[in-house]
């Protein structure tokens, strides 16, 4: 194979002894926020591990104390029209689909924080571990945004889906389990040993099997109207985003600090959640 491409903001490594490899979102210092760099690199390793016929398997976590707080609210343009919105969010969408439609087995490890468009991540993985301590939740409702995809009522029943995108919420690892927002929870120190266990047993199972199984389960999604539901998600959130309140939520962006920002954004439910 090729020489394996520089990444600024991930980490990207193959096991040593099994056909599966990890991709580690590595901006802990802004608890693996995803800026636009970090978005093209995750699609980037995910078309390497794809394209590997040493690779059966991938693995999605983060460095540090979070698997991701979400997208990066510091440092873009948000005084942009509707047209930027729509091609900003379609290539987010699109590259969280390429995640779901690999023909590979995709294992989200949760480690700590996953918020917002890194709850979106995650649920665009086949299955999902996390540690005791994790938390989960779309909080960005909160600031008159939405998620860049909908992958959620594909995954949740439809009260908990309404839960947690009505109020911003976020839940503990034993919530997102009876869910069913991930597959297991363990202890947090167990967390590595119990993802690659997982990776391991995918890795060894015969190449083909799965590759189709997902196609079919994947198949049936589609068939339901997934593609068209992702489609009028994108729609909708940039429409949301050049609304008159949507334009002043994200002109805060560009005048406050994250702290403050997110200090205005949650002080009116303080003592509600």
């Amino acid at each position: 194979m090729t020489d394996q491409p520089v990444f600024e903001t991930i980490l990207y490594e193959k096991d040593a002894t099994d056909k599966f490899a990890t991709i580690t979102l590595n901006r802990p210092e802004k608890l693996n926020a995803m800026n636009k760099t970090a978005i093209r690199e995750i699609d980037a390793a995910v078309a390497l591990a794809v394209a590997d016929p040493d690779v059966n398997a991938l693995v999605i976590t983060g460095a540090g104390r979070a698997f991701s707080a979400g997208y990066d609210l510091q440092g873009a343009d948000y005084d942009v029209d509707i047209e930027d919105w729509h091609a900003d969010m379609g290539e987010n969408t699109q590259a969280l689909l390429n995640i779901w439609k690999a023909p590979i087995p995709v294992i989200a490890s949760i480690n700590g924080y996953a918020l917002a468009g890194a709850l979106e991540l995650m649920m665009a993985c086949d299955l999902a571990i996390a540690a005791d301590t994790a938390k989960f939740g779309e909080p960005e409702v909160r600031h008159n945004s939405g998620p860049p995809s909908l992958f959620m009522p594909w995954l949740l029943a439809t009260r908990d889906v309404r839960w947690l995108m009505y109020t911003g919420d976020t839940v503990d690892a034993q919530e997102a389990l009876a869910m069913r927002l991930v597959n297991k929870v363990v202890p947090a120190a167990e967390l590595k040993d119990a993802t690659e266990k997982l990776a391991r047993k995918l890795a060894r199972m015969p190449v083909p099997a799965i590759k189709y199984a997902k196609a079919s389960i994947n198949n049936q999604q589609i068939a339901a109207g997934l593609m068209t539901s992702m489609d009028y998600n994108v729609q909708a959130i940039a429409a949301l985003h050049v609304s008159r309140r949507g334009r002043e939520w994200m002109a805060n962006l560009g005048r406050m600090t994250l702290k403050e920002y997110l200090e205005v954004r949650d002080a009116p439910f303080k003592g509600l959640d």
